[in-house]
């Protein structure tokens, strides 16, 4: 069996799991709704910074920790968005589980 045509398949496969589909479906809906994207996009961009922080320093920022957090209650009061985080956190689930699995597999050699 070529690892390729493997690789490809589960590929193919994860496209079309529950995860994947329901988390487009999720983000495609998101995307129509400018205002919500908007205020999604804000979050992104302060969670991405206060984790680069946390790995730079080793310590949250607890002023945009907070904000952060502030920002999420809020998002996730709109079903719209809530539906987003829950898809995207099973689809995460999903990605790591898989590489879990590959890694577990190849372990012996990445030592």
């Amino acid at each position: 069996m070529n690892v390729y045509d493997t690789a490809n398949r589960l590929a193919g496969e994860i496209k079309q799991s529950e995860e994947y589909v329901n988390y487009k479906m999720a983000k495609d809906a998101l995307n129509l709704n400018n205002v919500l994207k908007e205020k999604m996009n804000k979050f992104e961009k302060l969670r991405y910074e206060v984790q680069l922080e946390m790995m730079q320093t080793g310590k949250n920022n607890e002023e945009k920790y907070k904000e952060m957090q502030n920002e999420y209650a809020e998002l996730i009061e709109d079903e719209e968005a809530k539906r987003y985080f829950d898809a995207e956190t099973k689809f995460n689930v999903l990605v790591a589980d898989v590489n879990k699995i590959i890694g577990e597999a190849i372990k012996d050699v990445m030592q």
